[in-house]
């Protein structure tokens, strides 16, 4: 059984889901998500990247992301529908809310399920990648195991 923590900021989209489950061809693969909810703090971050990709009418309506403690019922729902979506394709998939300190999380299920991976499924941080302060960047120096960044399909 091949191990792959998967974090993401939003719910799988379908083609997100075949995305990850297919990159180890035939082997059976078990995944551990950790879902970040979007919180306050990168909010001017992604509407640069809003603006960078053309999704202009996303970077204006930045204010409308739940934010703090109206971010967790948003992110437990985007982690069951994820979760749901990799169990009917055949893989085994847990999962939590990352609620503080991501990379100190990511590094102790690292460790504690023995994992071959580590998938960054994003959309584009372009300002976050320039400096390398993006997640795939930061884990790279966290976690002794490949750490591979995919971008997630835009809704």
């Amino acid at each position: 059984m091949f191990t792959t923590v998967l974090m993401i900021e939003k719910p799988l989209a379908p083609a997100d889901v075949e995305l990850v489950t297919s990159l180890h061809g035939d082997e059976q693969v078990s995944f551990v998500v950790l879902m970040q909810p979007r919180g306050d703090q990168d909010r001017l971050l992604r509407a640069v990247d809003d603006v960078a990709l053309g999704y202009l009418d996303d970077a204006a309506h930045e204010d409308r992301e739940p934010e703090g403690d109206d971010a967790t019922p948003v992110a437990e729902r985007a982690l069951a529908h994820s979760l749901e979506a990799l169990r009917a394709s055949g893989a085994e998939a847990v999962g939590r809310i990352v609620d503080k300190h991501p990379l100190d999380l990511l590094r102790t299920v690292v460790e504690e399920t023995d994992a071959d991976e580590v998938i960054v499924l994003t959309a584009p941080h372009f300002v976050e990648e320039f400096f390398h302060r993006d997640w795939t960047s930061r884990a790279r120096h966290k976690v002794g195991v490949p750490v591979l960044k995919l971008f997630a399909e835009h809704d």
